[in-house]
């Protein structure tokens, strides 16, 4: 398994643990390693990589700085 999809199916995993009401970081880490067989270091990367992009995404949504844009308060095109 490539490190990019093995990346993507633990992130699932995690998300999957987060949907089922698992709320203890350890407690998550110990199900994603049980069920996946991945090692414990390789879990915390990809915790990590996926806490940076929720907070990336967080920021965005959190921006109150409007984007230059070519359009009017209409909708139209200048």
């Amino acid at each position: 398994m490539n490190r990019t999809n093995q990346s993507t199916i633990i992130k699932e995993a995690i998300n999957s643990c987060l949907n089922k009401g698992i709320t203890d970081k350890q407690d998550i880490y110990s199900k994603v390693v049980e069920e996946l067989g991945v090692p414990r270091p390789t879990v915390r990367r990809v915790a990590r990589d996926l806490r940076n992009e929720l907070l990336e995404k967080i920021k965005i949504l959190q921006s109150d700085i409007p984007r230059p844009s070519s359009e009017t308060n209409d909708g139209t095109e200048e």
